[in-house]
C-alpha cells in the first residue's frame, strides 16, 4: 500500500510513528472517541498523542479525495498549523492508497489534557464557576474570530477547556471544516448557533463579547436569532427521523 505524508518539523522524531501508524492504531485500545470516525490516545517517545483516524465510506469519496479534493486527515494538518496555539499542537498526517485510490487517513497532534469541554457548563446549571467560564469562552471567541478563525463546527463537544488557577485555556478540535477571512458581525455572531445552549447562557456570552468588540447594539439579538434557526431546522430534521426533540 502507497502513502503520502507530511510532518511537522519540530517532529521529526517521529516520523517511523507515522509512517507506522496503522500498526500502532489496531494495536492500541485506547479509544476515546469511535464515531464514523475514530480517536485514539497512543503515547510514542514519551509523548501522548491523539490520533484520528479517518474512514473513507465508499467508492465515490475515495475518487473525490484522491484526484478532487484535500483528505480530511490533510485539512486538518494544514489548519491547525494555520490555526496555531488554539488548537492542540500538530504531529503529522498521513494517508494510503490502494489501487491509486485513498484507502485510509490519520491525522496525528499532540494530546491536550484537558479538565472538561464546554459541553459541561453548558449543561449543568450547578457546574462551578459556571458564568466565569462563559465570560471567559467569549473571550477566547473573540481571539479566534479577530485572528480570521471561523469554526464550521463550533460545538460543544469540540471545545476543550482546562482550568490552570483562576485562568481557562481553551483549544478547538476537529478543525477540518474551517473558513479564515475577515468575519462580519453576522458571521460572528453565528459562530455561536452550533453550542444549543438557552437563551440565558448566551446573553452571557453575547454580552461579554460585546465589552470587548465594538458591535451594533442587537448583537445579542443576532446571536440568539441565529441560534434558535439552527435549532429549529436540528429539531425538524429530528422529526422526520421521528426522532425526539431538544428545546
Amino acid at each position: 500500500m502507497n502513502s503520502k505524508y507530511l510532518i511537522n518539523a519540530t517532529k521529526s522524531s517521529f516520523k517511523d510513528f507515522l509512517l507506522s501508524i496503522e500498526d500502532y492504531f489496531q494495536a492500541n485500545k485506547n479509544t476515546i472517541h469511535k464515531a464514523r470516525n475514530e480517536l485514539k490516545i497512543i503515547k510514542y517517545n514519551n509523548l501522548s498523542t491523539v490520533v484520528k483516524s479517518f474512514k473513507i465510506p465508499n467508492i465515490i469519496n475515495k475518487v473525490a479525495y484522491t484526484f478532487f479534493r484535500d483528505s480530511k486527515a490533510k485539512k486538518s494538518y494544514e489548519y491547525s498549523l494555520e490555526i496555531g496555539n488554539f488548537t492542540p499542537q500538530p504531529i503529522g498526517y498521513i494517508e494510503f492508497f490502494k489501487f491509486g485510490l485513498l484507502q485510509s487517513s490519520y491525522f496525528i497532534s499532540e494530546e491536550f489534557e484537558y479538565d472538561f469541554t464546554i459541553r459541561e457548563p453548558l449543561l449543568d446549571q450547578t457546574f462551578h464557576n459556571r458564568d466565569a467560564i462563559f465570560r471567559a469562552f467569549a473571550c477566547f471567541s473573540l481571539e479566534l474570530h479577530n485572528a480570521g478563525i471561523y469554526h464550521n463546527d463550533y460545538s460543544p463537544g469540540n471545545i476543550l477547556i482546562k482550568k490552570e488557577k483562576e485562568n481557562y485555556t481553551f483549544k478547538i478540535v476537529d478543525i477540518n471544516r474551517m473558513l479564515f477571512k475577515n468575519l462580519s458581525e453576522n458571521e460572528r455572531a453565528k459562530n455561536f448557533s452550533k453550542l444549543w445552549a438557552d437563551n440565558f447562557v448566551l446573553e452571557i456570552i453575547a454580552q461579554e463579547y460585546t465589552k470587548h468588540f465594538k458591535c451594533s447594539k442587537n448583537f445579542s439579538s443576532k446571536v440568539l436569532s441565529f441560534s434558535d434557526a439552527n435549532k429549529r431546522v436540528k429539531n425538524f430534521k429530528k422529526r422526520l427521523k421521528g426522532k425526539p426533540v431538544n428545546d
